[in-house]
């Protein structure tokens, strides 16, 4: 930290080395922070320049303006307003500080992710006032105007060792007193956190960025104060960022990437023990356990017995026989007082009028409903009991009223709304319970909510529940000589507790008479409660604690309970303490949260008097970070009058019901139970007494002692029950009859519950009778005593490790003056992925925190947690107040949380992913294997003892063909012979948008505009034989007219798209680049266009000054060539393809005469053309198969061509169907856009399709034109929708072209079948084809691409060596035929370059053949099947492109798959693209929904790429529809959207930078 003042010193060598180890024996944890801190002081320090006054082992950031006296004044005028007293701990707050400031010397960089401002919530101006105006900082920015002086000497600054060692000793002085007013913990960590604060302060600038975490680099950007007009930039982060070394960057793209590229680099935590590789598969590591980790070393523990329950000779033979002994004893003694919500008292039940009522209630509950014969409730059927929690008397009038009648009652919450969180849980309990009749009060029944008739509707999930409400005046009074029968206690249910389980399931524990009388029993004995005592009440009296003090035990005892509502508690949070003043109560039981408020609210209140207290029970004394709360109250309380031995924390669970108390006694002088366990032993389950390390311990308190009349021991928490070592944690057990009995209804789970029998070592049980499980984590101390670390329920096992939520919580509130999230509102879970727990964070953050503030806190959680748990967080996500589901008594939902979070539906407003720094079980990245050489495995035509992978079409000398065509060698000559053969035969039909007939041609109209157009280019042109011309026109009739007319002048015709009238400046320079890049020397186009090319929004896209002449062809001369040109040999240029690859590569390649007319024959042949058939095309014309097909086939074939643009299917998408349906169409071609936009428009027309006589029986051959793998899922989805129009599923294929050929295979009339295969998709990325079943994990479809054309050779290569391959190996397509390309048309001349894409030849085998290389992996099959020609057939499956796939992790993965998976992570997702930068995969999901869903997508994205891809993505970019580029051919440009990416030019809604 202090390197930066040491800069201008220079200090000798030999002490920089000896700082460099030292650096190096901390990063490797030799050495701890402390020692570190001290040996570097004392190293530096005769070189630091010493200010006067200031300790010299202060690093300089350190030295903060505070003068001791205005802070604690400021801290005495300020207590907290926002802590969840339940976590909160002065040791770990300074810890965490501690640790934080640790990771200020490793800075951090992480980049922030990017917004679009409609997302970032509207921040309220207070967010950019100093802090001690904003509404948001009750305890925040403590450093006050008063006290930014300068530091009056050197106490104003906080030595570090001091202050570490004090806050570990707990000195009572600082830690304690300030701990009562402050919530941060001591004054000394609240100073450092001041410091960490103190940029917020300082000119109300931007908060520092995140990457670096000093004070002194922040750049202060200056906020307008008076205007809310703050000029966004255009994404909503910070104005300016900082690399990791402080230099200020702007906050593009690639700078951020950068940044995280930089972060990434640092080293993570030690790997885990080597991955193995076997041959196929990728293993996932399984965790090796650490050899250093600490093991439980303790002797076998010992069962420990609670006290003897002295069975007293007046206690009553069960409950309802107390109730009636008082009742009629002492009529007029209080019972229970309830409070209205200003804290007066509401209503007095007396003992004697809870009799009466009660006994009413059982009578109705019995005889009046139902009929006579048919009573709707018999003794010991279970009915629901739905009372409010501010309606104690009503309760416990129905709860004793059920007691009499002997039925079992089930208290549940009242149900607010019909979708309450976990409401339908609930609702499954009664239904499981039987319950059908639900008692409640009269304004609980006013308050549900009723369907227009007034009837209250059925809840989710909930059974038909008739509703009887139980005030005295609805209730008929029973006759005088009805009595309710009273017997003694017996094993039949008293009651069932509803329990909310981790998963969010309801379960009922049911108790029997006994055990509730037993347990009262025990409670009296162990709180030493006696007749007539008061008692008050905060707790909720319907379950728990609450339930068996406030109703239970105190009937029992005859006592008066003060209930205080949970309204009152918000309005008054004292109101519990003036209850205790008020009515000297003896007993009072409360959470810590009610102390925590109470110390809140505390002011000075001079009335207060707690010495009647005897006993104070904290019911959540269990959880460990209670302990801070009872310390502080006892702080604060004890100079009125609370003695320190009335705290009694006790333990319990719905299943053990109390499973541990302290005991009040009078001896002040024993001090309560108190250990300091390190968290590291706590991970792995050991009981270690604080290490050296200091910063990760856990404080936990005794809660007391094992219940009378009860066995105690603690079990492994998982695999069989065995007992515990006395420093192991295990699960605690209990064994007694005051403890619940089942849980209703499911046997299975009551036993591994309920019948627990705990084994020695050596296999033996300890007792025959049975145990039961508390759900509870702990051990037995020294002395009997009781210590609990955590529940079961919130134990998360991370790669072995053991941790616990409650503590998870603890440490995140501890970061940072709570500004950000709320106290409380926040979840920690953990969620299984890749083979794994990984751990979730979800917090509220408060309305008024900015984005920086926000993100900055959020990255400082995950360094404290993994500073003082060593484990990586693997989401953190903010959610907007009040968003998260609350239980019905104000906490968070957390199953429901988790629902949430899994189906991406929580909608966050920030979220950090840290994959990179959690994931460490991925398989180790692959290393090449080297191939086999060529002399060991080329036998014939065998490699390595299979077929060698090669496969041709029908040979096409061998043909019998009597096709006039054949005679002639130029298409040009074809066209002259058909015009003068079959002048009016119509060649060409184009449709238009309506399905009319726009335009045709016969074949003598197309000779003579092909020769007025010749005409054209000679004269007007003045253009030689040979030069290339760019054909400028929309999919029609006039293309096809000018391409014949440049092969009837001799030159060489050049098809380009037109620019797109909306769209200019993107489409119009690639026409340009295309005319410039084929040296066009004119361009031919229609007028229209030619207005386009000259207009005012054409100048300002290009240079319109420097196109070649544009002749426009509407208006034609009107006389004839004197002769059309002929063409001496056939090997010369007939046309250009020009077409842009999906890598964004323009690649424009030759075709000559003989390869244009081979290429003809070959689809002639295949798909049988003839003079008489129809063929419908809907591609687009301007490359590849799709030119072919719509300007050459038909004057080559004589078949008449039905064209139909595809763009007029966007105003009608049936347009193409209809039209084959119409002309009764057998053969047709389309692209996958036009097969998508029929799925996706027509999906729900088909019956009208069908009413409108669409039908679709005739077609025997519908192929989509494409240059990739076949998207299978795409047209079984069209065969699945248009099969009730009669498309038959065979039908579909798909064909195979690409730039060296543009058609390799196309499924014809003849032949099998396409075939289709699943593939391993892991074998995939390691180049292997393994054929599995279908449906088997991690396959893939595969489909064949169409049948190989005559004339074509196939064979599979390996790219890098050039070696042939094996049948059903992965390797490179390479394809031999005559109507190849005959290279790249390139300006440059550089074809040295690609110079083997056209002619390559095998490394050995068949060395001569030239082949041209295609560019896509794929493999060769041997089917069963028969070719036309009785041969076996050979099916081509292609996999992708070479040049799209990635390679990671030494692995080949192709985009399209990881993008399928992807767009299955969520229904929102519509289209997705994957790209790699600098090694990080980045993902862009277009989102279709709002804006607020946007950031539900990121963890979902990330988990299912880990999942089924092992892959880390690094950024998860989403942006609106139709943001992904699209070529012509449907493929997506993913080059492209990289370079628009990384150029700022998406405007995305969110970008997240996966840590």
């Amino acid at each position: 930290m202090a390197d930066r003042s040491l800069d201008s010193v220079s200090l000798p060598l030999e002490v920089r080395a000896r700082l460099a180890e030292l650096e190096l024996e901390l990063s490797e944890g030799d050495i701890t922070q402390k020692g570190y801190e001290k040996k570097r002081s004392k190293l530096i320090g005769a070189y630091l320049p010493q200010p006067p006054g200031v300790d010299q082992a202060l690093p300089q950031e350190r030295r903060t303006p505070v003068t001791p006296s205005s802070s604690s004044r400021y801290h005495r005028r300020r207590s907290s307003g926002s802590r969840d007293e339940r976590y909160r701990s002065d040791v770990h707050t300074e810890a965490v500080q501690a640790a934080l400031a640790k990771h200020k010397e490793r800075k951090m960089a992480v980049p922030m992710p990017s917004k679009r401002r409609s997302l970032v919530v509207q921040t309220s101006m207070d967010a950019y006032t100093p802090p001690d105006t904003s509404s948001g900082s009750e305890d925040e920015g403590s450093v006050q105007g008063d006290s930014q002086g300068t530091p009056t000497s050197s106490q104003g600054s906080i030595n570090m060792e001091h202050w570490i060692s004090q806050a570990i000793h707990g000195s009572t002085t600082s830690t304690t007193s300030s701990s009562s007013t402050q919530s941060g913990g001591s004054g000394a960590a609240h100073r450092l956190a001041d410091v960490m604060a103190q940029t917020h302060i300082e000119n109300h600038s931007a908060p520092p960025d995140v990457t670096t975490y000093t004070s002194e680099h922040s750049i202060q950007v200056e906020r307008p104060q008076g205007s809310t007009a703050r000029v966004a930039p255009k994404y909503g982060n910070a104005e300016l960022m900082e690399t990791g070394d402080g230099v200020p960057v702007s906050s593009r793209v690639s700078a951020k990437i950068q940044q995280l590229v930089n972060t990434l680099k640092r080293p993570k935590r030690p790997p885990l023990r080597e991955f193995f590789v076997d041959d196929f598969e990728e293993l996932l590591e399984v965790q090796q356990p650490d050899p250093n980790q600490p093991k439980p070393e303790g002797a076998q523990m010992l069962a420990m017995r609670g006290e003897q329950l002295g069975v007293v000779t007046n206690w009553p033979p069960s409950l309802e026989a107390a109730l009636q002994r008082w009742g009629t004893i002492s009529p007029k003694a209080p019972c229970l007082t309830t409070m209205d919500t200003n804290g007066k008292p509401l209503y007095i039940l007396t003992y004697g009028k809870l009799w009466t009522r009660s006994m009413k209630v059982a009578y109705n509950i019995l005889h009046k409903l139902g009929t006579k014969q048919e009573p709707m409730v018999r003794p010991g059927d279970r009915v629901t009991l739905v009372f409010p929690n501010n309606d104690p008397a009503a309760f416990m009038v129905a709860f004793y009223g059920c007691l009499l009648a002997e039925v079992v009652p089930v208290p549940i919450e009242v149900p607010l709304t019909r979708k309450d969180a976990g409401s339908q849980q609930i609702g499954f309990l009664l239904g499981s319970c039987g319950v059908t009749v639900a008692l409640t009060s009269d304004a609980c029944h006013k308050g549900l909510p009723k369907s227009p008739t007034g009837e209250i509707p059925q809840f989710k999930g909930w059974p038909k529940l008739l509703w009887f409400v139980t005030e005295s005046k609805h209730l008929s009074k029973p006759p005088r000589d009805w009595f309710p029968h009273i017997k003694d206690a017996n094993n039949d249910t008293a009651y069932i507790e509803y329990k909310t389980c981790k998963d969010g399931s309801v379960l009922g524990v049911t108790v029997t008479r006994i055990a509730l009388l037993t347990h009262c029993q025990a409670l009296t004995q162990a709180c030493g409660y006696t007749e007539a005592e008061t008692i008050v009440n905060v707790l909720d009296f319907k379950k728990d604690v609450g339930l068996w003090h406030g109703i239970l035990t105190s009937v029992m005892n005859m006592m008066h309970v003060i209930s205080i509502p949970y309204s009152l508690m918000k309005v008054n949070p004292l109101s519990w303490i003036q209850k205790v003043c008020q009515y000297k109560a003896k007993v009072a039981c409360v959470k810590s949260r009610d102390m925590h408020w109470a110390l809140v609210a505390h002011r000075d209140q001079r009335d207060i008097n707690l010495s009647s207290l005897r006993m104070l029970i904290v019911a959540d004394g269990a959880n460990p970070w209670s302990i801070s709360s009872c310390d502080a109250f006892l702080n604060v309380f004890q100079s009125k009058g609370l003695r320190q031995e009335v705290i009694c924390p006790c333990a319990s669970s719905p299943e053990a019901l109390t499973v541990a108390i302290r005991r009040p006694t009078d001896d002040s002088n024993q001090p309560p139970g108190r250990g300091v366990l390190s968290m590291h032993g706590l991970t792995y389950g050991v009981i270690r007494v604080d290490s050296e390390e200091k910063l990760s311990v856990l404080t936990v308190q005794d809660v007391g002692l094992v219940m009378p009349g009860a066995i105690m021991c603690s079990v492994k928490p998982d695999g069989i029950p065995q007992l515990c070592k006395t420093d192991e944690i295990g699960e605690l057990c209990v064994c007694a009859i005051a403890t619940g009995t089942s849980y209703y209804g499911l046997s299975g789970m009551t036993k591994n519950t309920f019948e627990v029998f705990p084994m020695t070592s050596s296999g033996g049980p300890i007792t025959e009778y049975p145990f039961i499980r508390t759900g509870l984590l702990g051990f037995i101390g020294p002395g009997g005593l009781v210590f609990v670390i955590g529940k079961m329920d919130g134990l998360m096992v991370v790669s072995g490790r053991r941790h616990n939520a409650d503590d998870i919580v603890a440490t995140a509130l501890a970061v940072e003056p709570m500004k950000f999230v709320y106290r409380g509102r926040i979840a920690v879970f953990s969620v299984s992925v890749l083979h794994d727990e990984r751990i979730v964070i979800v917090a509220e953050q408060r309305p008024d925190s900015t984005e920086e503030d926000s993100f900055q806190w959020m990255s400082r959680v995950l360094q404290a947690i993994d500073s003082i748990h060593q484990v990586g967080v693997y989401c953190l996500a903010l959610v907007p107040a009040n968003t998260l589901p609350k239980t019905p008594l104000g906490g968070i939902h957390l199953s429901e949380t988790k629902q949430l979070f899994l189906e991406g539906s929580l909608h966050p407003c920030n979220v950090l992913m840290c994959p990179h720094t959690c994931v460490t079980n991925l398989p180790k990245p692959r290393q090449k294997q080297p191939e086999i050489g060529p002399a060991s495995v080329m036998v014939g035509n065998l490699v390595s003892g299979k077929r060698i992978a090669q496969a041709s079409g029908r040979d096409l000398g061998q043909i019998e063909d009597n096709d006039q065509a054949r005679k002639f060698l130029f298409l040009s000559e074809v066209l002259q012979w058909r015009a003068q053969t079959t002048p009016d035969h119509v060649l060409y039909t184009l449709l238009n948008c309506r399905g009319t007939i726009a335009n045709s041609l016969t074949c003598v109209q197309l000779h003579k505009r092909a020769e007025k157009i010749a005409v054209m280019l000679m004269e007007r042109g003045h253009l030689q034989d040979g030069d290339h011309v760019a054909l400028v026109y929309p999919p029609g009739i006039d293309l096809i007219a000018a391409f014949y007319g440049c092969l009837y002048a001799g030159c060489v015709p050049i098809t380009v798209r037109p620019p797109h009238p909306q769209n200019i400046a993107t489409t119009l320079p690639t026409v340009k680049m295309i005319v410039e890049v084929s040296r066009s020397a004119c361009l031919m186009t229609t007028q229209l266009i030619c207005k386009l090319l000259r207009s005012r929004e054409a100048a300002a896209a290009v240079d319109v000054r420097t196109w070649p002449p544009v002749l426009d062809t509407d208006d034609l001369p009107k006389k004839r060539p004197a002769q059309i040109y002929k063409p001496s040999n056939p090997e010369t240029l007939a046309y250009l393809d020009f077409s842009v690859s999906t890598t964004g590569m323009l690649a424009g390649v030759k075709m000559s005469h003989a390869a244009t007319s081979a290429f003809c024959r070959s689809i002639k042949l295949q798909c049988e053309l003839y003079p008489s058939r129809e063929v419908a095309i809907c591609l687009d014309p301007y490359c590849g198969l799709g030119f072919v097909l719509w300007c050459l086939c038909s004057v080559y074939s004589g078949h008449q061509s039905i064209l139909i643009p595809p763009s007029e299917l966007e105003t009608n998408p049936a347009l193409w169907l209809l039209a084959v349906s119409q002309y009764k169409v057998r053969d047709t071609f389309c692209s996958y856009s036009v097969m998508e936009l029929c799925t996706k428009g027509l999906g729900s027309q088909t019956e009208s399709l069908k009413a409108r006589g669409l039908d679709l029986s005739r077609v025997r051959t519908c192929v989509v034109v494409a240059e990739e793998r076949p998207r299978i899922a795409l047209t079984q989805s069209f065969s699945k929708l248009f099969k009730d129009l009669g498309l038959h599923p065979r039908a579909v294929s798909t064909s195979l072209g690409c730039r060296v050929n543009l058609a390799i295979c196309l499924q014809g009339t003849s032949g099998p079948d396409p075939t289709t295969v699943y593939v391993d998709m892991r074998a995939l990325r390691h180049d292997r084809v393994r054929l599995v079943e279908r449906g088997s994990p991690h396959s893939l479809p595969l489909m064949e691409s169409g049948k190989i054309l005559p004339g074509v050779r196939i064979i599979i290569a390996n790219p890098e060596t050039k070696g042939p391959l094996g049948d059903s190996h992965l390797g490179e397509i390479w394809v031999h035929s005559t109507h190849n390309a005959s290279g790249y048309f390139t300006i440059y001349g550089d074809e040295s370059l690609q110079s083997d894409h056209f002619n390559s030849r095998l490394s050995f085998g068949d060395t001569q053949t030239i082949w041209a290389r295609t560019g896509y992996l794929g493999f060769l099959r041997r089917t069963e099947l028969t070719d036309a020609n009785g041969e076996r057939h050979d099916a081509l499956y292609v996999v992708g492109a070479l040049d799209e796939a990635m390679e990671l992790r030494g692995m080949r993965y192709h985009p399209i798959d990881i993008e399928t998976s992807v767009i299955r992570a969520h229904k929102s997702i519509t289209e997705c693209a994957v790209f790699t930068w600098t090694n990080l995969l980045v993902v862009v999901v277009e989102l279709d929904g709002s804006e607020q869903e946007a950031l539900d997508l990121v963890p979902l994205v990330t988990n299912v790429v880990l999942e089924e891809h092992y892959l880390i993505v690094g950024v998860v970019v989403v942006v609106d529809i139709g943001v992904i580029p699209i070529n012509s051919r449907g493929e997506k440009q993913r080059m492209h959207l990289r370079d628009g990416f990384l150029a700022d030019q998406l405007d995305p809604i969110y970008v997240a930078y996966n840590m």
